[in-house]
This record gives structure tokens, C-alpha cells and sequence, in this order.
């Protein structure tokens, strides 16, 4: 049995060989999950050179360090198969733990299979080693050396994707070097080296000689130089990132001022901290006046206090911030702001901090004010001018009375005359025309009225089930529905919506109504009602048919007050798209046709998922980018 040793110096350089290479690995593997499919591969690539490569290298040298007193030569063949598996079992660990849809779990594969190529590395390495003596181990102590590798390799990996700070990597880093050290030399201590013969090393001197200390530091050197070039490209790749997120912060600031909104951010319990430009170039306000709730004082004092409740709520429930108020400009002025806040979440979950936008939307505000005036204004017309037509209207039709009656004087007056019977017929024909003109302008001027009564409404929003909604709407019309031998089909599961209820009953009661006054006797009418979820949380409800269509020259017209299209041979005053098209106005969405002559008409609706008063709404939060 021989007596054996290690040179300092060389067993030094073989640990920091190790801690190096783990470092520059795992900070490549930690690129793995958020780059792209193609670049992805030469992330894990080099993460695997850099480790596997690194990790044999710290073996040579520390062969290298090993003072046994006899020469030692290496097999080529298994030499650099022991290269091929740490490179190899290092590729495969990191590529199962960088793949899309890795869960933490996955470590308690990678990180054995990582540990164990280390310690198959090391004893293919040892296996290549050609002595004049024999080689024997101690079993319990190579499990144990086996142990420590696949106990550090799934540490380290634990720590690096667990987190991506420099800090986190440097020390997942020492813990995976020293581990691989240790590894190495509780493996070489599990060995036994026996001389073939006695004084076989005696021409060997007790040190490495100068060739073997050059071939260390000259594969300790092409290791480090490995070593930086990964690191030097990992830093080129961290500029590219850094120049993206710069980038792509100007073009979110871009973008917040062509919206003529301010960017702010607060505290994780909704304080107004740091420097704040936007804000302070909207309101003058110093960060000494605004920072934690100081900026309330530049919102207008009956908004104040609203604003901060709604925000203190906001905080504590962790949702999406949609508030609307009144703040102070610096040359005093008061401007109405629509504001919108996030909360971004760190990698814990935890909310690390709120960014909001301030959006300044007076002019739209005095627009719809205006918009409210003359509308009211309209509508106040509407309803004199009515009113003012049906008064005569009375006396015309009191007049028409009088004339019915005055008739049968005429008729006795005339009872010899040889044109009696023509003057009663044009008399009859006459009062006959004024009688239905009398009615026609009843009925037009009860038209203007109830649209003028609907223009001055106010709806109550209520949360409404449509699909229940639609059902019963389809059901009080079932008598006329089967009469036409028709079917009205509602889609299941339709989006809920808040709206006023009557107002969204009298939609799509007409809508249903002149699908099935209008169907094709030719074929089974089929009416169907469906939705779909658009953007902007709206909803999209569709009233399809396969009636007689509308032709393309009246798709316009459809929702002109009195104008009807196709053939007259159906009851109505033109009123009933005209009413439809000012309710959903009304409660803030859209109507819109479209339709094929001989094939059938669908009518859209799209409605806001919310009121369209509505403060808030449920939004999931966000977390940073780098995370």
C-alpha cells in the first residue's frame, strides 16, 4: 500500500476551477427557459460544455494534484469518454429542467441525473488511469462520494431556477463547486493503490514534476479560457436583454403620452413613493408634497375622499384599479383624469408594486356633456313638436266626426237630385282618406313621443343571467312561433352581462319578434340566438334567422325611424329597429345587419360586459418581465 498526498496549490486551483465552471453554467442554464425554440438549444449546449467541460477539467487537475509516488499514464479512449459524459448527462439535466412547462418537481430528476454524470465522469476518468500497481475501493465511501454529487447537483439547480439574482447564482454556484471537490476527493479517498513491487517507484520523485504541473495549468488555462468566452457571451446576451427592456420601456412611455396619459407607480401598500415626473409635471406638486397620500391633495376636494376609499379598497383586495377624478393642473385649472393601476407581482406572488396610468379625458367628459344637452334639447323638441300635431289633430278628427254626421243631412237633401249617389260616394271615399291619414299621424306621433320618453329613461343596471333572459323571452312568444311552424334556439352558457333588464328585454323581444314575422314560408324557420366574447369586455349577441333576408340597397335604411323594406304585407309603423337601435345606444353598445336576400339576416349586439358606469373590474395582476 502506498502512502499518498496532494499539492495544495493544485487541488486550490481545481476547486476554483469548479466553483467557476458551475457558476458560468448554471448562469447560461438560467437562459434556457426564457429564450427562444432555436436559441434555447444553445443555451443548454453551452451550459453543458461549460459544466461537463468544467467539471472535468477540476478531475484532471485534481488527478493531477494526487502525489502517489508512482508514474501514472491515461487512456485516451476512456479519457475522453469520461468528457462525453459530463458533458452529455450535464446537456440532459438541463435541458428536461429548461424545457416549456417545467415545474419545480422536475429538479428531483434533473439534479440525480446531473450528480450522477459527475460521478460517472470520475470513476471513468479513474478507470483511464494506468499505474504500476493495483487499484481497489472502499464501496460505502464511493455511495457516499455519489451521494454528495447528486445531493449538490439538485441543490444547485433548486437555487438557480428558483431564483435568477446574481447573489442567488453565486451561491448555488459555491455549493455545486465544492460539492463536485468534495465529490471528487471523497471518491479518490475511497481508493487504495497497492505497488506491483517493491521499489517499482523508485525513479519516480515525490512531487509532479514540471511536465505534469504545465499540463495542469495549461488545461486549467483552456478551461478558464472556455469559461470566459460563456460568461462574455451570457453578458453580450444580458446587454441585448437589457437594450429590449429599455427599448420597450420607451415604447411604453411612448405610448402612455399618445394616449395623453402619466405614468406612476406605487408602494405594494399603495404609496406614492420616489420620484414621480408625470405626476408632478401634471400637478405641480413637489415629492415632498406628494409622496404617500400627499397626492390626494391635488385631487378636487369632492372627489378626495371617494378616491382614497376606492384605493385603500383597491390595495386591500388586489385587483385592477378603474377610478375616475378631478385634479388640480399646475396653473390651477381642475381636469377630469381616468385612472387605471396594476399590481405587479414578484416571483413569490407577493404584490411588489402598483403601476398606474393617469389619462386626462376633459375634453371627452365636456364633449359627452354637450353630447347630453343637445340630445335633451332634441328630445324636448321631439316632444312639443308632438305635442303640439296632436292638438289639431283632435280637431281634425272631431271635424271628421261632424262631417260623418252632416252626411246623412246631405244625403236627404240631395235624395232627388240625379247626382245624389255620386256626391254620397265622394263624400264617403273623402272621409275615408281623412279618417286613415287622422289615424296614420296618431300613430306616427305616438312613435316620437315614446322614443322621446326612452331618450329620458334611467336604467338600473342589474347583473342579468341572458341565457334565462333569452329563454323567457322566446317562451312568451311561443304561441307565434309555432303558428309560423318555427324554432327559437338559445345557446347555453351565454356571458352575463350588467344592464337595465327592460331594456335589454325590449332589444331582443324585437329582434325575436321580426325574425319570426318575417320568416320564409318556404322552408322551417330556424331562429337561433348565440354570443361570443370580443374585446374591450364586450359581448357580442347575435339573433340569427333564415327568413326572406334584406336586400343589400336597405341595410341602411333598416334603422330609420318610419322605413320599412321588402314587401308591405306585414302590420307595423317602422319603428320597431329605430326604437331597438336607441336602447342599445343607450346602454352603451352597438347594433349592426347583416343579411342576404332569399337566405336569411343576422342582427348583432354588442353590449359591454360591464355598466358602462361601472368602476372596476376584476383583472388578474401581473408579474415583471424578467420573471
Amino acid at each position: 500500500m502506498l502512502h499518498t498526498g496532494y499539492n495544495p496549490a493544485l487541488v486550490a486551483l481545481s476547486v476554483s476551477i469548479a466553483v467557476l465552471a458551475s457558476y458560468t453554467a448554471l448562469d447560461l442554464g438560467s437562459h434556457v427557459r426564457s429564450a427562444a425554440s432555436g436559441p434555447r438549444w444553445a443555451w443548454i449546449a453551452g451550459a453543458a460544455v461549460a459544466m461537463g467541460g468544467g467539471i472535468w477539467s477540476m478531475h484532471f487537475v485534481g488527478m493531477l494534484a494526487f502525489e502517489m509516488g508512482m508514474p501514472a499514464a491515461y487512456d485516451l479512449g476512456l479519457t475522453l469518454l469520461s468528457l462525453g459524459l459530463a458533458i452529455g448527462f450535464t446537456g440532459a439535466a438541463f435541458a428536461w429542467i429548461g424545457r416549456r412547462g417545467a415545474a419545480t418537481r422536475d429538479i428531483l430528476i434533473a439534479g440525480p441525473v446531473m450528480g450522477l454524470g459527475v460521478a460517472a465522469m470520475h470513476y471513468t476518468g479513474m478507470a483511464a488511469m494506468r499505474v504500476p500497481g493495483n487499484l481497489a475501493y472502499h464501496w460505502l465511501v464511493v455511495w457516499v462520494s455519489v451521494a454528495i454529487a447528486v445531493t449538490a447537483a439538485t441543490t444547485a439547480l433548486w437555487l438557480t431556477f428558483r431564483q435568477n439574482s446574481v447573489w442567488q447564482k453565486l451561491i448555488a454556484a459555491c455549493v455545486m463547486g465544492v460539492a463536485v471537490a468534495g465529490m471528487h476527493y471523497t471518491g479518490m479517498a475511497a481508493a487504495t493503490f497497492t505497488a506491483e513491487a517493491a521499489g517499482a517507484h523508485a525513479a519516480h520523485a515525490a512531487e509532479l514534476d514540471h511536465a505534469q504541473q504545465n499540463l495542469a495549468l495549461a488545461v486549467a488555462g483552456a478551461t478558464f479560457l472556455i469559461l470566459f468566452l460563456a460568461m462574455l457571451a451570457a453578458s453580450f446576451d444580458q446587454q441585448r436583454v437589457g437594450g429590449e427592456l429599455r427599448a420597450s420601456e420607451a415604447r411604453f412611455r411612448a405610448a402612455v403620452q399618445a394616449v395623453r396619459g402619466v405614468l406612476w407607480t406605487n408602494d405594494a401598500e399603495g404609496r406614492m413613493v420616489g420620484e414621480q415626473p408625470g405626476w408632478s409635471a401634471i400637478t405641480g406638486q413637489t415629492r415632498s408634497e406628494y409622496e404617500g397620500y400627499g397626492w390626494a391633495a391635488a385631487v378636487h376636494p369632492d372627489d378626495a375622499q371617494a378616491s382614497i376609499e376606492a384605493w385603500n379598497e383597491t390595495v386591500r383586495a388586489r385587483r385592477t384599479f378603474m377610478h375616475e377624478h378631478r385634479v388640480r393642473s399646475a396653473d390651477g385649472t381642475w381636469r377630469h383624469y381616468a385612472i387605471r393601476a396594476i399590481p405587479v407581482l414578484d416571483a413569490r406572488g407577493a404584490i411588489r408594486e402598483w403601476v398606474g396610468v393617469h389619462t386626462d379625458i376633459t375634453e371627452q367628459r365636456q364633449a359627452e356633456a354637450e353630447l347630453r344637452e343637445s340630445n335633451e334639447e332634441i328630445q324636448r323638441y321631439a316632444y312639443i313638436v308632438s305635442h303640439d300635431l296632436r292638438a289639431p289633430l283632435v280637431n281634425v278628427m272631431g271635424f271628421t266626426s261632424e262631417l260623418e254626421t252632416t252626411r246623412e243631412d246631405v244625403r236627404a237633401a240631395l235624395q232627388d237630385h240625379p247626382r245624389a249617389a255620386g256626391i254620397d260616394a265622394d263624400l264617403a271615399e273623402a272621409l275615408g282618406f281623412i279618417k286613415a291619414a287622422v289615424t296614420r299621424m296618431e300613430s306616427l306621433i305616438a312613435a316620437i313621443l315614446k322614443l322621446s320618453r326612452e331618450g329620458r329613461r334611467t336604467f338600473a343596471p342589474e347583473r342579468l343571467d341572458m341565457t334565462a333572459l333569452l329563454r323567457r323571452i322566446a317562451d312568451a312568444q311561443h304561441h307565434q312561433t309555432e303558428s309560423a311552424g318555427a324554432r327559437v334556439i338559445v345557446a347555453p352558457d351565454l356571458p352575463e352581462v350588467t344592464a337595465d333588464r327592460l331594456a335589454v328585454e325590449q332589444v331582443f323581444g324585437n329582434l325575436i319578434d321580426n325574425a319570426v314575422k318575417y320568416l320564409d314560408d318556404a322552408r322551417p324557420g330556424r331562429i337561433e340566438v348565440t354570443a361570443q366574447t370580443v374585446g374591450g369586455g364586450r359581448v357580442r349577441f347575435s339573433v340569427r334567422d333564415n327568413g326572406r333576408g334584406i336586400a343589400a340597397r336597405d341595410h341602411a335604411r333598416v334603422f330609420e325611424l318610419f322605413r320599412r323594406s321588402g314587401a308591405q304585407d306585414k302590420p307595423g309603423e317602422g319603428i320597431g329597429l329605430a326604437h331597438v337601435k336607441a336602447l342599445v345606444r343607450s346602454l352603451g353598445g352597438r347594433i349592426e345587419v347583416a343579411s342576404e336576400f332569399g337566405v336569411g339576416t343576422t342582427f348583432s349586439v354588442t353590449l359591454p360586459r360591464e355598466s358602462a358606469t361601472g368602476q372596476g373590474q376584476d383583472v388578474p395582476p401581473v408579474r415583471l418581465a424578467a420573471e
